[in-house]
């Protein structure tokens, strides 16, 4: 088990590590959209091209981000019945979740996406608004994605197994970091307080 747990470290390490590289694709989906509308408002101009980044960007930021987010437990869940149960049995229906819902819709979208992935890589698959980008890189997210989420989704049903054998502590406590924002209204207050300011 203590392997398995090692594993599910290292895979929150990585989904951490993507969550907040992708981060960085809302900020360049901002500026694209920004530059785009002033060089439509000032020269009357615009291209599919600088529409469809957007696009590609968002769906980047959706599909890629989608383990991060389970990592984070950001996901909607209805507890509205699950709260009324112990937290082991609460533990015990995610494991079920993600063993008889989650892994099998991975592997399914994965499976059924990839012969998209491989044709419009092979064929060169263009946009077809004029000025458009290629389809495939677009694509590849979604495999890419999901191999994310289902790795996530393998992590997360360590991590509750070996908090149901005493080996672990609760896989569902959310971790609250504070926001650069927090850290800095936090210093200035202390220097503040000790006369530093």
């Amino acid at each position: 088990m203590q392997f398995l747990l090692k594993l599910s470290r290292l895979i929150d390490a990585i989904s951490e590590f993507v969550g907040r590289w992708v981060a960085w694709l809302v900020l360049a989906a901002v500026l694209i959209s920004a530059i785009n509308a002033i060089v439509r408002k000032t020269f009357d101009m615009s291209s599919n091209a600088f529409l469809e980044i957007q696009w590609y960007l968002f769906a980047a930021v959706f599909l890629l981000a989608a383990g991060y987010t389970l990592l984070r437990q950001e996901h909607v869940k209805i507890d509205v019945i699950l709260q009324r149960f112990s937290r082991r049995t609460q533990i015990g229906i995610e494991i079920f979740g993600i063993v008889a819902f989650l892994l099998p819709f991975v592997f399914t979208v994965i499976d059924l996406v990839w012969p998209l992935v491989t044709r419009g890589y092979v064929s060169g698959e263009m946009s077809q608004n004029a000025g458009g980008l290629v389809r495939w890189p677009v694509y590849t997210l979604v495999p890419i994605g999901f191999t994310l989420l289902g790795l996530q989704a393998i992590s997360e049903l360590v991590k509750r197994i070996a908090f149901l054998m005493g080996l672990a502590e609760d896989p569902a406590t959310k971790t609250v970091e504070k926001s650069p924002e927090e850290q800095l209204a936090e210093e200035i207050r202390r220097k503040a307080e000790g006369g530093l300011l």
